[in-house]
This record gives C-alpha cells, structure tokens and sequence, in this order.
C-alpha cells in the first residue's frame, strides 16, 4: 500500500501518522508545510512546499513537487486541512480519504472564505471516503454528508520517544490549560472555579498555568501564571507532564488534542460535556456542564492531592495506550484504504 498524505497545516500529527503506517509496512510520502511550529528539519518521506500563493517561491516548489509525487505512484491520497487549489493536483483522479477534525469553526478565525470553499467544493464532494476522530463528529458530518465517515482514534500528535517518565506523586505540582486561549476555551468560568478552589480548604498551593496566546481581559489573582505567546514542546511537557490535571473545560469543542495529549504524558483531563470530549475520558471520570463552577472547583478540590492525582494520571494513561496510540490510529486507516479500490 503506497499512500501519499496531504497536511499542510498539522506535521507533527501527520508524522506520527505516517511512522505508524510504515511500521506496519506501507509506504508512505507526506506533502506538508513549515506552517506548523513544531516542523523541524524534512525527514526522508516528506516534501516541504513553500505555502504561498502570492509568492513566486511557492508556484516553484509546487511545480518542483508535482513530479516528485507522480514519481512515488500512490494507490490512495489521504488529505487533511487542504486549502491551496493546486493541491489539488496531487493524487489526482486517485481514491482519496479526507480527514476531518472538527464539525464546525470554533471562532471566526477559523472561518474558511468563500473562494476557498468555492475552489473545494467539486474536490470535496469526490472524496472517496471521509473519517473523522471521534463518533462525535462522525455522527455530526454523517447528518450534513451523504458519503460515509469512518471514525479513527484521536492519537497524540507528540512524537511516542519523546514521551518522559511518568511523574510520582512527589512531583506533581498545579494545574495546566494549555492552547489558543479564546472564548470557546471558557477562560472565564474556569478562573472563576479556580478562585473558589484558592479560597477552600483544598488549594494545596497550586498555580492555574495558562500557556498561550489568547484574549483574557481581566486580572488574573497570583495564583494565575500565564505564560504568553506560541508554545514549543519543550516548553510545555514538562509543566503539562507535572501536572495534577489538565483543564479541557470548553464551551465550544470537536475533540481535542490537548486531552489525548494530557493522557499520553499520564495526566488526567477535566472535561465538559461538549463535542467528543467525555467519549474521549478513562472509565469512570464524568464530564461536567460548561457552566458548571462549582462542579469544576469541585474537580480542583479532588485533583489537588497529590496520590489522587499521580493514580487518575496513571489511569489515564492506560487509557491512552488502550485506545489511542498511534498504532491503533494506523490499523484503522489500512483497513479503510485498503478497502478501497487501486489505480489500474
């Protein structure tokens, strides 16, 4: 099975895709971008286009790459996040395997303008088949969409060797809310649980650690750090790893990546009830309502014990290694390709 996969946008999940695939014996050749922070230096299954379509770097890379892609001779195209037309041509008249990761824009930003949506609109329609990473937004695109949506696990887009040790109670310290701090990601309410929980009995000397760019207007109490800015992993693992609970208590969601993420690195995630997120969390961890404060200075109270945090991490990281590994992701997609029909 030769697949070549399109994203642009999101390489470091893409590259954990594609190594899983090719430790179970498929070729492999990712188109991709250094849109994503996380790039780094091309690995040997990878061809880095330069984005821009104003720009005549772009046009020379994409002419460069369009050969180089007929030369791999691919059975099926697996795409993810496509907005630039001349991919297009990449694959072209090939079974092709859309992935999506979200129902819906969490925010304007996300928006996709019209002439975008206009150019794709044809390509859309003639996707062989379409998966999604949870029932959730299976269920949601299978009620707008008359083609069918296959649901893959949701893995980790953290490389597996760059996992650390899981952290013992003794080093587990705060509580971390982690990605584009906007409105959907219910900042406000979140601070609100966590200066109940400051003011209770529980608070065990715990910081809340926002790490971020984002658009929060009100002052935040000491026992808020906010670390500002595009974030690395080698910022963020280790205070997310140390961490008592990762905070995924959004008003808006599809999935999130922060949540299997959490998991993989043995920390437990308090969620709401929106999108995919409870279908995501260990047996017995119960999502709350997105205005529920007082439920979630609650789950601070709970988290703030050491030994009850390290135990519910370890669970959750059984969890993780269960369900969402990489390798789990990557015996669903052969299945779906390979039910597909071959180029002649």
């Amino acid at each position: 099975m030769r697949i070549l996969w399109l994203s642009p946008w999101m390489r470091p999940l893409a590259r954990v895709h594609a190594e899983a695939l090719r430790a179970r014996g498929a070729a492999v050749l990712l188109v991709t971008s250094d849109q994503h922070p996380e790039s780094g230096p091309a690995r040997d299954y990878e061809l880095v286009l330069e984005p821009s379509l104003k720009e005549p770097a772009g046009w020379v890379s994409w002419a460069r790459t369009v050969p180089q892609v007929r030369a791999f001779r691919p059975d099926v195209v697996i795409d993810e996040l496509v907005r630039d037309p001349r991919w297009q041509v990449f694959g072209a008249g090939l079974p092709r395997v859309r992935l999506i990761h979200d129902d819906r824009p969490h925010d304007a930003s996300e928006e996709v303008p019209r002439w975008r949506s206009a150019a794709f609109r044809w390509w859309d329609k003639n996707t062989a088949h379409r998966v999604a990473f949870s029932d959730y937004v299976a269920r949601r695109i299978s009620a707008r969409e008359s083609s069918p949506v296959g649901v893959v696990p949701l893995t980790s887009d953290l490389d597996p060797q760059r996992v650390p040790p899981f952290v013992p109670a003794g080093g587990r310290r705060d509580f971390v809310l982690v990605g584009r701090l906007n409105g959907y990601k219910n900042v406000g309410l979140i601070l609100d649980a966590w200066q109940a929980h400051v003011d209770g009995p529980a608070w065990q000397g715990d910081n809340l650690v926002l790490i971020g760019d984002g658009d929060i207007r009100r002052a935040l109490p000491d026992s808020v750090r906010w670390i500002r800015g595009p974030y690395s992993y080698d910022s963020v693992l280790q205070p997310l790893s140390e961490a008592k609970a990762s905070v995924v208590h959004y008003r808006q969601a599809s999935q999130s990546g922060v949540q299997t993420l959490s998991m993989q690195l043995g920390v437990n995630v308090i969620v709401s009830t929106e999108g995919a997120l409870p279908e995501f969390q260990p047996p017995g961890e119960v999502a709350l309502h997105r205005d529920d404060t007082s439920g979630l200075t609650a789950a601070f109270d709970r988290h703030a014990e050491p030994a009850v945090a390290a135990r519910l991490g370890w669970e959750a990281q059984a969890h993780y290694t269960q369900n969402f590994t990489a390798d789990h992701a990557a015996a669903k997609l052969l299945a779906i390709c390979e039910r597909l029909p071959r180029p002649h």
